[in-house]
């Protein structure tokens, strides 16, 4: 009797029977493995890494067996940007910019990649032998379990070769991710509800003349099913022209435009079907003959022989492998104008690929049921092309969108696609990652390009992260934001030297908070006094190093032994003009070997009561060694002759002393202009 019933259940119709070993079984005994695909992020992929890409996935499927279906399955799905502000410790402006991006829209992107084998009846099959169209689904067995045995070990090689390849990682999916289980959705419940979400509520399903509906949503399909639909040339990647300029190349790849930079929810089905190579070049063969006697009774029969040639001497040429192809974009929505929109914007994004749009309404429901993760086998033969491995393989989106990444230490930035934050490290990941062998940072740009703008951007939050920073500035371009962490640490850090002449620039390089003075403290004193006393053209004897450093060695034992003495310029001073010169006098050391007067007079300018006397006598016991966050503003001294090069080495000191004896704790210094 003939089934008269307008509506059935899923269940009728499901044409999937188990999940064994991590594989999809179909009531038809196809045998389907599932895999996650991470792809390489968007515009980090040159032309060669593309060209390495294609390669890997050639490579991978020619291990294969004959029968084989390989369907990439590429969700892009709107969802919103859910800020995270209940930490505790974030900062203002940290949890100012969550909230500014909070529900910020952009296009999420899901790559799942499935291998099925099937057999020679099966991949023959029309649209009209779908399960869609059978009134009942008996259950088959799998007749030749030896080659599912080789499918399997196939598919092993498959993926050893993708994950070897450094661009592509595919990740086996387990039973319980496929099916599902309490609370979480599987991947064929998120396919037939058209989301990624944890949803476990399925929608009603309406197959209707002039579309098909999911839910509220209703569906939009664009194919490419026919070699008059594609473009005269392929490769394996393209010119991205808003981002390229006349002597730099951005690249994408062929099927970028179809992929993410396509804003609207769609999957983005790619089907090639691994048939017996032999018997299609065999086929066609025939087929050309066929022509060939026609030739006479029309002349399209004589171009299409003329084309079936060509195709066989290329096969035969070099060796290239005769498979099957579609890809479809199926997109959504619940509202019938954006659909218009959507549709149009399908179309035109095909067209910027040279292909020629196909909107397809008749075949939506049984391409749709052949998406179904495991139901690849019921693919409909008549909507395949024939074309070699190579050219179908450049119908593959090979990138997917910007993603957060995994370290704890980095900086928020924003997508430029999508306008969502990104936590990013720039740091340690190009290093582990063999990109760079240092974490140095080059900041460059025209002015009124943002540098200072990115600078503080980013330094704030490496300070928040528990880093060292000095900077060194020209402009006061971090004065707002020294200020915020003065203010917000009561005084403990945001440091900020400047000079004015209502506050000049001091500091005291004799001081240090644990009273040890080590040997990069020592030296650095000693370089110090050094540029205040002889001029840069102007070479100290041995004799004189040698009497400073023993003047230093010896102020330091008088101030670490003697606490009432206040370590600073003027007692040292004091120190050499009085004690260090009975010193010298005692061990009879010649005038010619160390002038103490003309260094006391040369070094008198600095000693209280001259005209430099605040600039090494600072009362502000300041332990640079453990503040945080430092800034020097050099713009009213960096054409002076001496307070310049002593700031210098007070910064020079201050970052040195960090490195040597804060272990373990990330630490930098910014120069800005320099």
């Amino acid at each position: 009797m003939r089934n008269t019933l307008k509506a059935t259940t899923l269940e009728r119709k499901f044409p999937l029977l188990a999940v064994e070993n991590g594989c999809i079984i179909s009531k038809d005994a196809d045998i389907t493995v599932a895999f996650r695909a991470e792809l390489p992020e968007l515009f980090t992929v040159t032309s060669a890494e593309y060209e390495a890409i294609h390669s890997a996935w050639y490579k991978a499927i020619k291990v294969l067996p004959d029968y084989s279906i390989v369907h990439k399955q590429d969700f892009f799905i709107k969802e919103n940007y859910q800020p995270d502000t209940e930490r505790d410790e974030l900062s203002f402006l940290s949890r100012s910019f969550e909230r500014h991006f909070n529900e910020r829209p952009f296009l999420n992107h899901y790559c799942y990649l499935f291998l099925t084998k099937t057999t020679r009846e099966r991949s023959r099959r029309q649209s009209d032998f779908s399960t869609l169209c059978r009134g009942r689904i008996v259950p088959q067995e799998i007749a030749d379990k030896e080659a599912a045995a080789k499918f399997i070990e196939a598919v092993g090689q498959f993926e050893r070769i993708m994950n070897d390849s450094g661009f592509v990682t595919l990740t086996r999916l387990a039973a319980s991710e496929i099916t599902g289980q309490d609370g979480k959705a599987g991947i064929i419940e998120k396919y037939f509800s058209l989301s990624q979400t944890d949803t476990t509520c399925l929608k009603d399903i309406g197959l209707y003349p002039e579309e098909m509906r999911v839910g509220d949503d209703i569906l939009c399909l664009h194919t490419l099913s026919d070699v008059e639909d594609l473009p005269g040339k392929v490769g394996t990647d393209c010119r991205f022209e808003k981002l390229s300029t006349d002597r730099s190349d951005c690249r994408l790849s062929f099927a970028a435009p179809v992929g993410v930079l396509l804003s609207c929810n769609h999957v983005y089905n790619q089907f090639i079907f691994i048939d017996d190579h032999a018997e299609n070049l065999k086929n066609f063969e025939q087929t050309a003959r066929n022509m060939q006697s026609l030739s006479r009774y029309s002349r399209a029969n004589q171009v299409n022989k003329k084309w079936i040639d060509e195709y066989l001497n290329e096969a035969h040429s070099k060796g290239l492998i005769s498979v099957r192809c579609h890809c479809n974009v199926m997109a959504w929505s619940d509202d019938r104008d954006e659909l218009k929109r959507i549709r149009n914007d399908v179309g035109s994004q095909l067209a910027l690929m040279e292909c020629k749009p196909h909107h397809n309404t008749t075949d939506t429901p049984t391409l749709f049921w052949a998406g179904i993760p495991g139901n690849e086998a019921d693919f409909p033969a008549e909507e395949s092309f024939y074309t070699f491995l190579g050219q179908a393989l450049c119908l593959f989106v090979e990138e997917t969108n910007y993603k957060s990444s995994l370290s704890p230490f980095g900086i928020k930035m924003v997508d430029r696609v999508s306008g969502r934050p990104l936590h990013i490290d720039i740091s340690d990941l190009p290093m582990k990652k063999g990109i760079t062998t240092n974490r140095n940072k080059f900041i460059l740009g025209p002015s009124g390009s943002g540098k200072s703008f990115f600078t503080n951007h980013m330094v704030r939050q490496y300070y928040e992260q528990g880093a060292h920073v000095l900077l060194v500035d020209t402009g006061n371009s971090y004065l707002g934001l020294s200020q915020l962490i003065h203010n917000r640490t009561h005084g403990e850090d945001g440091i900020y030297f400047t000079y004015t002449n209502e506050n000049p620039i001091a500091f005291n390089p004799f001081y240090v908070e644990d009273g040890v003075f080590d040997i990069e403290k020592k030296e650095s004193i000693k370089t110090l006094i050094l540029t205040l006393w002889k001029r840069d053209d102007e070479a100290p004897k041995r004799s004189e190093e040698v009497a400073l450093s023993n003047a230093v060695s010896a102020y330091i034992e008088r101030i670490t032994g003697d606490r009432s003495v206040t370590p600073c310029f003027n007692t040292f001073y004091e120190f050499v003009r009085d004690d260090y010169r009975r010193q010298l006098e005692q061990k009879n050391v010649r005038e010619k070997d160390f002038d103490i007067d003309n260094f006391l007079n040369v070094l008198e300018p600095y000693y209280k009561g001259g005209e430099y006397d605040y600039l090494l006598n600072s009362d502000k016991e300041l332990d640079l060694l453990h503040k945080r966050f430092i800034v020097f503003e050099l713009d009213y001294i960096k054409d002076h002759k001496i307070l310049f090069p002593i700031t210098t080495i007070i910064i020079m000191e201050a970052f040195i002393n960090k490195m040597r004896k804060l272990k373990g704790i990330r630490k930098l210094i910014l120069i800005e202009e320099a």
